[in-house]
């Protein structure tokens, strides 16, 4: 069974820039599209970005341009720079692939605020 860790999330001002980083176990991470999904209070999932087997990327219209996704096999871990963040970036960011296989991590908290 798959697990997900992520990390790197914070409070920063409007403008600012974070980085996540998603540690995944299980032999299962090079084979599979992955994505992060954000959930802010009271709404479901929002799938953010998305990163093929081939590293093509794709991202909510949203986030275009202010963000990216990366990936790394070696580690297992998925990475999301988020540059120019707005207060509406505010939620819990979660990783899992794209077609959510496996159980939520504990996600890691994004705060945008002045």
């Amino acid at each position: 069974q798959a697990q997900f860790v992520e990390s790197g999330g914070g409070l920063v001002q409007p403008g600012g820039s974070l980085t996540l980083s998603c540690e995944a176990s299980g032999n299962f991470f090079s084979g599979y599209y992955m994505a992060w999904f954000r959930q802010a209070p009271g709404k479901q999932h929002e799938l953010v970005a998305r990163i093929s087997t081939m590293y093509a990327t794709d991202y909510v219209d949203s986030v275009k341009g202010r963000f990216t996704i990366s990936r790394d096999n070696r580690k297992s871990t998925l990475y999301l720079q988020m540059n120019n963040l707005k207060p509406e970036d505010t939620a819990l960011y979660y990783c899992n692939t794209r077609d959510i296989n496996y159980d939520w991590g504990p996600g890691t908290q994004v705060t945008v605020s002045s």
